[in-house]
Formats: structure tokens, sequence, C-alpha cells
């Protein structure tokens, strides 16, 4: 019997991409790494409510699938997971699985903002939201886009080391898309 026997889906819903929107458990898995950073099975158990098998289960299926890999780690039992690292190097070219996984889960908590932003604290009830079009060649877009991987390189390492957050640090989604726009037909 192999995992799969254990979580059969019907064939229409096979599309990992849409799987993982819709799974629960895989949701609030890649939303618990996105905020800590690496988490165990029984980490996550203990955070998420679930148990530590059900967690150990839908891991290595995030990892089967490419989303997490197993962090580094000092041996003994504990298996730690993280998101699956990604080169962020100017035109490196996006998985295109993860990418559409990613922007599935960047619209889900944006309506989730709009509709909850009132239970926020009041100093929280905000966004930072804004758009732009300017002409650009393709180096200067490739510029402009480094110049914000620059800007949040300061606060890229309080992801993955807790302590060096501030006190009143939240995780805050900041979601950068540079694409030409194409003439309508």
């Amino acid at each position: 019997m192999t995992e799969d026997d254990l979580n059969p889906l019907p064939e229409q819903t096979r599309d990992i991409g849409d799987e993982l929107r819709k799974h629960e458990v895989r949701t609030a898995l890649l939303d618990l790494l996105a905020e800590v950073g690496t988490v165990t099975a029984t980490e996550a158990a203990a955070r998420l409510g679930y148990s530590s098998g059900l967690c150990s289960f839908h891991l290595r299926q995030l990892a089967r699938h490419g989303y997490i890999e197993e962090a580094p780690h000092h041996g003994g039992r504990a298996r730690p997971w993280r998101l699956r690292q990604r080169n962020l190097t100017a035109g490196a070219p996006a998985e295109e699985g993860f990418g559409d996984l990613a922007r599935g889960l960047e619209d889900e908590s944006w309506q989730r903002w709009l509709a909850q932003r009132d239970r926020a604290p009041a100093e929280w009830r905000h966004e930072e939201a804004f758009s732009a079009v300017a002409y650009l060649t393709p180096e200067e877009m490739t510029r402009v886009a480094d110049a914000i991987r620059r800007a949040l390189a300061p606060y890229q390492d309080r992801e993955q080391r807790p302590l060096a957050r501030p006190e009143g640090a939240r995780p805050v989604a900041l979601i950068t898309r540079l694409f030409p726009l194409l003439p309508q037909e």
C-alpha cells in the first residue's frame, strides 16, 4: 500500500496546485512554514491541533511534490522541514507549479485580510497597497526587481531566526510582480 492509496483523489483533482489550495492541513502547514521557517511534524501538530502522524504524512506529501524539503539538522529522530529553497537571483525561472500555488495562497491571504481586518489590532488595520505602470527596458525591469530585493534583504533573516524579530513584528505579505503588459488583441 502506498501513500496515494491512503489518500486517494478523484482523477479530476489530481492537479497538485488545486489539491494543495483546497486541502486544509497542507495549507495550514505551508502557512506555518512561511511563518516560522522550519518545523517538525510534532511541532506542527502542537501548533495546529492535528496529530503528529497526520502532519508527518502531509509534510512528506508536500516534499514529494517539491513544495518543501528537509531542513539541515544534526542527527537524531527529529526531522525538520522548510519551504523549498528557490533561486531568487535575477532572471532565474521560478518553478511554474510553485508559482501558481504561491499566487493562489497570496490571493487567498489577501481575501482573508479584507474580510477580517476589522479584527486586527488598531495599529495593524491598514495595508500599504499600490500599483504602477512604468515604461522600462528589460534591463531596467531587472534593476527595479533587484532594488526591491535589496530593500527587503535586511528583514529576510527574521523568517529563519525568530529571535531576530523585534517585539510586535508580525508576518506581512510582500508581493511584487513585474511583468510586461502585452497589447490586447
